[in-house]
């Protein structure tokens, strides 16, 4: 591990002008994701610093319905809070289902949705990678890929998701609140992460300096039935090796609107859009969820040793839908 400053952020002002002046400094808060990173020298800082103590613990109501959820929330505190339980069940069941106890008690809203992949070249220096070091290239593409990308990988990153809990966010369409010295702005939810393309090092859209302040989750009236499905190797701390997030609202037996979305097969949380444009309107029966699942992954591209995420995918894409549009619970 190389030296480094630690610093306490006395504010947000204060310690995004600390991060836009030096470039290689980094924010730390549960720090459950960059400790582990730090302690393999995959990240190297100048400095740390320290955010615990600014003032974003808090989970508000928004006028008009729904809910700003403060970047240091921890994640125990997110899932067992009364409106997330009530409202968005499904992301409520997908923290819980990430991790353990004691890390959903250190990690923070805020910086799960800045883990990075956990695929297992990327953590082994011992191997070229592009994430690491671009241009080196990409092992897990000729090598063990069984849990890397199925759809929007590129030649130079293969690498998926980890995160359990954006892949509802990313169904629930919301709004990542960012700051830097320039100002505030809003990111929405999808847009916020990226697909590898030739800049495989980059994982969100966010500016040198800016700062994650808070989550916005719009009000989703249907989201109450809504279902977080993780199929995973073992049942606790473990990776989704596919994950989806589905609500279903339905007047009388067609499908109103849909919202969906795909963990474990992406570089960032997958939206099939054009699967959700065809559910609407459609029956909800299973010949309807069928065919949404064949349009999620009519694009995908499987690697040498995990083409069974396809059919996984399209089961898992059929069990969700089913279990919404019959007013959800556990799927």
């Amino acid at each position: 591990m190389n030296n480094f400053t630690y610093i306490r952020a006395t504010s947000v002002n204060d310690a995004t002008k600390r991060a836009t002046t030096d470039q290689k400094a980094m924010f730390i808060a549960g720090g459950t994701n960059l400790v582990d990173r730090l302690k393999v020298f995959l990240d190297e800082p100048s400095q740390l610093i320290d955010i615990s103590r600014l003032q974003m613990q808090r989970i508000e109501k928004i006028n008009g319905g729904g809910l700003r959820i403060g970047a240091l929330v921890s994640n125990t505190a997110m899932a067992d809070h009364p409106d997330v339980r009530r409202d968005y069940p499904m992301l409520a069941r997908a923290i819980l289902s990430g991790a353990s106890q004691q890390i959903r008690n250190m990690a923070t809203v805020g910086g799960n949705l800045l883990q990075r992949t956990r695929c297992p070249y990327y953590y082994d220096t011992a191997f070229p990678c592009n994430k690491r070091q671009p241009g080196t290239g990409c092992p897990a593409a000729t090598g063990i890929n069984r849990i890397h990308a199925i759809l929007g990988a590129s030649d130079q990153c293969i690498a998926v998701h980890p995160s359990d809990m954006c892949v509802p966010l990313a169904a629930l369409d919301a709004v990542v609140e960012v700051e830097s010295p320039k100002g505030k702005r809003q990111i929405p939810f999808i847009d916020f992460h990226r697909l590898p393309g030739n800049t495989p090092q980059r994982d969100t859209n966010l500016e040198p300096g800016e700062l994650i302040t808070a989550i916005i989750l719009p009000p989703v009236s249907f989201a109450k039935s809504g279902v977080y499905l993780k199929l995973r190797d073992r049942a606790s701390y473990a990776f989704a090796l596919i994950s989806i997030a589905a609500a279903v609202d339905l007047t009388g037996d067609s499908i109103k609107d849909v919202r969906l979305a795909m963990g474990g097969v992406a570089h960032k949380p997958w939206r099939p859009k054009e699967a959700e444009k065809f559910l609407i309107g459609k029956p909800a029966n299973a010949q309807t969820f069928q065919q949404a699942a064949e349009i999620a992954l009519q694009g995908a591209k499987p690697l040498t040793q995990n083409g069974y995420k396809v059919d996984l995918a399209k089961r898992a894409i059929r069990r969700a839908l089913t279990v919404s549009a019959k007013g959800g619970g556990v799927a």
